[in-house]
């Protein structure tokens, strides 16, 4: 019993359409980010990462392609920051990469659960309707066993039946 009441709350709690539309509405949040740290990261790792050494990073387009690769965690390793500001805004756009495609994740699996939560939801109505009409009919024939039992116990036991009700106990048998 106490694992229904859990499922009917959790249920509750995640089947609604609110909560579905928060996951959805976060996602989409999480996409203006991420664009926005991309865009932001790509703007700002230039200028550090272009006088440098052997930077591979030198210009807008080239940082916006790295941050794209750097965000999504593919790092085909053809651009790369080579100053330690640099490391640091690419840490900044890979975990706001990893978080992006964390919640976007998020929200496509509580889509499919509240599909499938509803289908629960509908076959758990079913079974407690089955359940309940069957406690119902068995009920129902239990107390027509009672009542055929009572009429046979008062026709065995009823005056002028033309004879008495066996005695208790054992019966004599034929053999002997």
């Amino acid at each position: 019993m106490p694992l229904l009441s859990f499922t009917r709350v959790l249920k509750r709690l995640l089947g609604g359409e609110r909560w579905q539309r928060l996951h959805v509405r976060a996602a989409g949040w999480a996409l203006v980010a991420v664009a926005v740290v991309l865009l932001a990261g790509s703007w700002i790792i230039v200028p550090f990462e272009r006088s440098a050494p052997h930077a591979t990073i030198t210009s807008f387009p080239l940082a916006l392609w790295w941050s794209v690769e750097t965000a999504s965690t593919v790092g085909y390793g053809d651009l790369y920051p080579v100053t330690a500001p640099g490391r640091v805004i690419a840490s900044v756009v890979l975990l706001a990469g990893i978080s992006v495609f964390s919640v976007v994740t998020a929200a496509v699996a509580t889509w499919f659960v509240g599909d499938a939560g509803r289908d629960l939801h509908e076959l758990a109505a079913v079974f407690e309707r089955a359940a309940h009409g069957g406690r119902a009919g068995i009920s129902h024939d239990v107390r027509a066993l009672h009542d055929r039992l009572d009429r046979i116990e008062h026709l065995l036991t009823a005056p002028g039946t033309g004879r008495p009700p066996d005695p208790p106990g054992p019966r004599p048998t034929d053999d002997g």
